[in-house]
């Protein structure tokens, strides 16, 4: 469906802003795709991921109703990518109450935004909206019902759905939750009498989500009404766009023409023309779009075999096998890397400032995975002279995959350019036996999504403030910074800038001066104010720009001052003693340390 309005990626995000502006509410920028002191998700998942803490009752420096643009990164469905809609990253439209407004004015808003002339300007004969059906815990939501129908949505266009439907649930077994109402357009013809939106024939086309958190969910199962009711909202970018501008596939929208056409240009090929040529410039693109991202984040990662460099190495490798299967060039990944991000630089100049940087590194990866290529080549040839009859088992091939990151593409085109068959059927179910493995392992690693406001660790955080001032003290350089941490309740990991391994002696120093300050018990005081006040009064803070133009400095006595949103302890007394269990290195120029509070 079109619109009559030509609505580009850059003015629905600009848009959007001014909407919720009007409205009242502060603009906050994006925060980074690698959460702080999350050790829960390796990306930023949705809109609300940073704002957990606030959604859970703390208060926000900007206030109770805030909106914004988030970047995002879901990694489960890579294999999907190529189809009409997966994307690995995407930008989430985003607004919240915090206590304030409710359903009266969020429906009325939402109904407003999709329909008014000033801004989507879609017919309300052309939309649906879906509310939660009730069952044994809840009552069914007639509230939002009315308010839809009220607005103008026909009656007819209405649907009660279920809680795997329609409800929000805890972030763990207990938590904030409730109903939620989605919105749709319809498109085509309803396949049955009975279609509706929980229907996945595509005439539904769900384009926004209100998410009403108005319960408490305890440890025995009930739901208990919350007494400060929250709204969280989300639009997805690139979905709605597609919908907007009656596209088939996102990659058809201006968020990825230009990326696409750089791609053409590279491989001489037209997309379009054929199903394969056209999934894997669809693959090329979002994988590298997703790794320019990263690779430009405030916190910006590197290749690794770990965590997110893990990720980031997945998505530029398997770019680069569908680059080699277009015909293209070694080097052309930077190509297009330079596409995607001249299409972004306006929307987020963080990129054009790391261009060199991702550059560099992307050009590094083709190079390293040039390398396994050569090796799995040779073991390929050492097993081809092994082989008995016509047919490479499953086995082996898994053992290229696995061992020298062996793409199976690769070693069937090997195997019938030698007149060989592979055994795909083996090597399928030992490889989903390992994607099992490593997903019930992320799961156990990673399940929940949000943050841990757990009593330890909040001292654990709290225990960083006083390590990160310690090791500037110590390495006497205050460009020693942090570049990431990862707090469960057992240990802090904290990532800094700094070009060499600490000695033992330095070690000792740090933990020193951190029990020090621990054993001198002084409160831990949090203060609200401008980002200009806290840089005055010497707050260390590089993740400030998340929090907009108010933010909360933490300070104990002279030995910390530091911007920050997450969870603390009230006095440095209650830390314990604090000790490094082991200092290495993380990536170029970045150490890590691991440490415990006993």
């Amino acid at each position: 469906m079109k619109t009559e309005k030509q609505i580009t990626s850059d003015s629905l995000r600009t848009m959007w802003l001014e909407f919720y502006k009007e409205k009242g509410h502060a603009v906050i920028p994006s925060a980074s795709l690698i959460p702080e002191n999350d050790p829960t998700v390796l990306f930023t998942t949705a809109g609300m991921h940073p704002l957990v803490p606030y959604l859970l009752g703390e208060p926000h420096p900007a206030g109770t109703r805030l909106a914004d643009v988030q970047k995002c990164v879901r990694t489960g469905d890579i294999d999907e990518v190529g189809d009409n809609s997966h994307c690995t990253f995407f930008e989430m439209l985003g607004n919240w109450s915090l206590g304030d407004y409710f359903k009266k004015d969020m429906i009325k808003w939402s109904y407003e935004f999709l329909t008014s002339d000033k801004y989507l300007g879609l017919s309300p004969d052309n939309l649906a909206v879906s509310v939660f059906a009730g069952d044994s815990d809840c009552p069914r939501d007639e509230e939002s019902a009315k308010l839809w129908q009220d607005c103008g949505i026909k009656k007819e266009n209405i649907f009660y759905l279920p809680k795997e439907n329609n409800w929000w649930g805890p972030a763990g077994k207990t938590g904030p939750c409730g109903p939620d109402t989605e919105m749709f357009i319809m498109r085509g013809k309803p396949c049955s009498p009975d279609c509706s939106p929980a229907c996945d024939c595509g005439h539904y086309l769900e384009i926004w989500n209100d998410v009403f958190m108005q319960y408490n969910k305890t440890a025995d199962g009930k739901y208990e009404p919350l007494a400060r009711r929250n709204v969280d909202t989300g639009m997805g970018l690139e979905r709605t766009l597609c919908i907007l501008q009656g596209k088939e596939s996102v990659y058809e929208t201006d968020l990825f023409v230009p990326i696409i056409s750089a791609i053409e240009t590279l491989c001489g090929k037209k997309y379009g023309e054929n199903a394969a040529d056209t999934r894997a410039m669809r693959i090329i693109a979002d994988h590298v779009r997703t790794s320019v991202f990263m690779l430009g984040d405030e916190k910006g990662i590197v290749c690794s075999n770990v965590d997110q460099g893990y990720i980031l190495r997945r998505l530029l490798r398997r770019a680069i096998r569908y680059i080699k299967q277009l015909g293209m060039n070694k080097g052309d990944i930077v190509s297009v890397a330079n596409a995607v991000i001249s299409r972004y630089k306006d929307a987020y100049p963080e990129l054009t400032a790391a261009g060199d940087k991702i550059r560099d590194e992307i050009a590094r990866e083709e190079e390293r995975f040039e390398k396994t290529l050569t090796a799995g080549i040779r073991e390929f040839e050492k097993l081809c002279g092994y082989l008995v009859g016509d047919t490479v088992s499953g086995k082996a091939c898994f053992k290229l995959y696995d061992t020298y990151g062996f793409p199976i593409e690769m070693t069937e085109e090997l195997a019938a350019e030698r007149g060989l068959k592979i055994n795909r059927a083996d090597f399928e179910k030992l490889f989903e036996e390992h994607r099992q493995k490593s997903h019930a392992g992320a799961e156990q690693r990673f399940k929940g999504g949000l943050a841990d406001n757990t009593e330890a660790t909040a001292r654990l955080h709290t225990a960083t403030h006083l390590m990160h001032r310690a090791l500037k003290t110590v390495l006497n350089d205050e460009n020693v910074n942090q570049k990431g941490s990862n707090i469960t309740a057992e240990r802090l990991r904290f990532d800094f800038t700094f070009g060499r391994a600490l000695t033992a002696e330095e070690i000792a120093e740090v933990e020193k001066l951190v029990n020090e300050a621990i054993a001198a018990d002084v409160p831990v005081v949090c203060e609200e104010m401008t980002v200009d006040e806290a840089k005055k009064a010497g707050a260390v803070g590089l993740f400030a720009s998340k929090y907009g133009e108010k933010v909360k400095v933490y300070t104990m006595g002279k030995f910390s001052k530091e911007i920050c949103g997450g969870p603390h302890a009230a006095r440095t007394g209650e830390l314990g003693h604090f000790k490094i269990l082991k200092e290495q290195s993380s990536s170029a120029g970045v150490r890590r340390i691991k440490a415990v509070l006993d």
